[in-house]
């Protein structure tokens, strides 16, 4: 019978590159940069890696579609390096991968690492409009600002909350944001942004306005994993261990049903109970010190406070606006300012989410630091609303 991974794994180190438009340098410099900082964390030598998992999802025009990039940047010398995408959840799978090979005693020692540089591809968050083609006429034109404006109607329907109601409650989700990632060297976006600011902003699809939408960047962020009695063996003391790993697809269903009625995410719920069963999670309102959940728009973060089960249902506008979610709230949420100050180059985003709850979880983060958290979550969301993956994973400190 499954037992599942809870306290099987252990990270020994982990990177984080700076985000942002990083112009002057290619994908090959954004992962040294994130693999330096952990592998010096770790305190090994580049030799004990074992395997590694590389995740990317556009940055085709510098990664193409294999994993030989990584291992001839990094020179990982004869080892395995697997390449993975899953859409947003590209960063979570690389994690996976190499968590799920220690945990089953495949390796010792195994990296994940995740990079895009979307500056390069020329991606700008809105899609080229394809009027006219084949293309368009299977899948008739879209763009994530207006699949994500429809989860803010379908809420709105469901609970009757207002439109000037809900658009104050995404805009103290983004102001929150702000204010946290101004505290952090490594975000794109290092400016608080005063609330009349964000409310006033540019209309990009109703009521996402402009200060709503998280942007296109370049980074990359890693982690190198192991067992806890090797981690002790070399020398570690404060261990920061996985307690759950959950990913959930999108099997159709709610496209093909009447059953969905576009206000929540059926995927992250699912994942969600998986990995609190994972974790031994009874009560993540209580029991979680701190979330980085996928911001792509500020919307999805309200909604995602309820599919983790953290507010009720029709509960997360009033735990937003009554500062549940600030950094000195009951649990702080994007505390290193989210993808909302960072951007989202895909195959690095849930590993840079994972990165700040490792920070938090050992003491350092600076400025930002928390008081004495014991658990840390990060979800990612990839694809639309109503068809993707959903990915969690749950970090905690490992009892001594």
């Amino acid at each position: 019978m499954a037992t599942g991974i809870k306290d099987k794994v252990v990270i020994l180190g982990m990177g984080c590159s700076k985000f942002g438009e990083r112009w002057n340098c290619g994908t090959e410099h954004l992962v040294s940069e994130a693999f330096q900082e952990a592998l010096q964390d770790a305190g090994i030598e580049k030799r004990q890696i074992e395997a590694a998992w590389f995740g990317s999802a556009l940055d085709k025009a510098n990664v193409g579609n294999s994993a030989i990039p990584l291992s001839t940047a990094l020179r990982l010398e004869g080892i395995p390096v697997t390449r993975v995408e899953n859409m947003c959840a590209t960063g979570t799978e690389a994690l996976r991968g190499a968590v799920y090979a220690v945990a089953a005693g495949a390796v010792d020692i195994a990296l994940a690492i995740g990079a895009e540089k979307l500056k390069d591809t020329g991606y700008g968050g809105l899609p080229v409009q394809t009027k006219g083609t084949l293309n368009d006429l299977v899948m008739p034109y879209s763009s994530a600002p207006a699949g994500f404006a429809q989860l803010a109607a379908g809420y709105r329907a469901r609970y009757g909350v207002s439109r000037d109601e809900l658009k104050r409650a995404i805009g103290r989700v983004s102001w929150k944001s702000h204010q946290n990632g101004a505290k952090n060297p490594k975000a794109h976006l290092q400016k608080e942004v005063d609330i009349d600011t964000i409310l006033n902003a540019p209309l990009i699809a109703d009521p996402l306005g402009l200060f709503d939408c998280c942007g296109v960047s370049d980074g990359s962020a890693c982690a190198i994993v192991t067992t806890p009695d090797i981690a002790r063996g070399l020398g570690k003391r404060d261990l920061v261990t996985i307690k759950a790993l959950q990913l959930s697809l999108s099997s159709g269903r709610d496209t093909g049903t009447a059953g969905w009625d576009g206000s929540y995410v059926r995927n992250t719920r699912i994942a969600a109970k998986k990995a609190y069963e994972e974790a031994g999670i009874k009560n993540p309102r209580k029991e979680l010190s701190m979330m980085e959940v996928h911001d792509c728009f500020s919307i999805t973060e309200l909604v995602t406070m309820e599919d983790l089960g953290v507010s009720e249902d029709g509960g997360a506008v009033r735990d937003v606006m009554d500062g549940f979610f600030d950094a000195d709230g009951g649990v702080p949420c994007q505390i290193d300012g989210g993808l909302k100050c960072f951007g989202h180059p895909i195959g690095a985003s849930g590993l840079r989410m994972a990165y700040e709850n490792y920070l938090q979880l050992l003491g350092r983060a600076d400025r930002r630091q928390l008081k004495n958290p014991t658990c840390g979550l990060s979800h990612n969301l990839g694809g639309v609303p109503y068809s993707g993956v959903a990915a969690i994973s749950i970090l905690g400190l490992l009892a001594h």
